[in-house]
């Protein structure tokens, strides 16, 4: 089966105009060789971002695609309307292009299907040449990397720690976005939508937290609630733990804390721990 990225460079050295479905991973719609739209599921979709951000409504994106002809496309529809500038429109365009295109590049299984002539209502806004929009989906994919080499969190809620051991945190604007909409029911690809965010750069934030330690690591075998109480049974003692792996690389404090059974004795252990902790800080 063709890749895509061969499917796309051939398009784009013939110059074609039209658009490249990938089943429903999404959409990559060419201009004479060149990106000028893509969608994916996985990211908000230029409206989307417009009308959660309160810029326009629903109701003027709705009308614009209805009157949207190949004489005059909606992006010029909305621009003449006044309901927003040429600038903040490319701006949207710029943000979704490379936001759905970094989630098609990495979509597999999908048999790509080109139909000529097939334009986005939006009109092209924005070119992206191949060669550069590729390049730009492997540095996000580095930089996705570089932060967190781990795709484990990127499909899951997320749940921020309910206290952190550092006197100090410093985050981003969406960095505290993303905490304060976590619901921990709440993937990143729902927060993007949530927040009227760009799917890739909560992915990004979401890493960024992880590897702050300020996001509950999904563990083998835990319970499915994050941080959840161990469950009571009879004679009010906890069943056998498995013990840590070690070959997995070092345990997590977690693992080696003593269990706590209600006994004055694990309760001064606990206090001479923290005394210690605090000792150090």
């Amino acid at each position: 089966m063709p890749t895509t990225e061969n499917v796309l460079s051939g398009l784009a050295g013939d110059r074609a105009t039209g658009v490249l479905r990938l089943g429903k991973a999404g959409a990559l719609y060419l201009t004479g060789g060149r990106v000028t739209y893509a969608e994916s599921p996985a990211a908000p979709r230029v409206e989307d971002l417009l009308t959660s951000g309160r810029r326009i409504s629903a109701q003027a994106v709705r009308q614009a695609r209805q009157a949207a002809t190949e004489d005059r496309w909606g992006g010029e529809l909305l621009v003449a309307q006044g309901v927003l500038t040429r600038g903040e429109l490319e701006f949207c365009v710029l943000s979704s292009v490379l936001d759905a295109a970094y989630f098609l590049f990495e979509a597999t299984g999908h048999r790509p299907r080109f139909r000529p002539g097939d334009r986005h209502w939006l009109g092209p806004q924005w070119y992206f040449d191949v060669t550069g929009l590729l390049r730009e989906c492997r540095r996000r994919r580095a930089q996705l990397n570089q932060a967190w080499p781990s795709e484990e969190l990127d499909a899951l809620p997320v749940v921020p720690v309910g206290r952190v051991t550092a006197q100090r945190v410093v985050l981003t604007s969406l960095q505290w976005e993303v905490l304060v909409g976590a619901d921990a029911t709440a993937t990143p690809g729902d927060l993007a939508r949530k927040l009227g965010r760009p799917a890739y750069s909560v992915l990004l934030a979401v890493r960024q937290l992880a590897a702050a330690g300020l996001l509950h690591m999904p563990q083998a075998g835990a319970d499915a609630t994050p941080g959840a109480l161990p469950k009571r049974v009879k004679n009010g003692a906890e069943g056998p733990r498995e013990p840590p792996d070690t070959a997995a690389g070092p345990a997590r404090p977690s693992a080696v804390l003593p269990l706590a059974t209600g006994d004055p004795t694990d309760i001064n252990l606990l206090i001479r721990l923290r005394n210690a902790l605090e000792a150090l800080t």
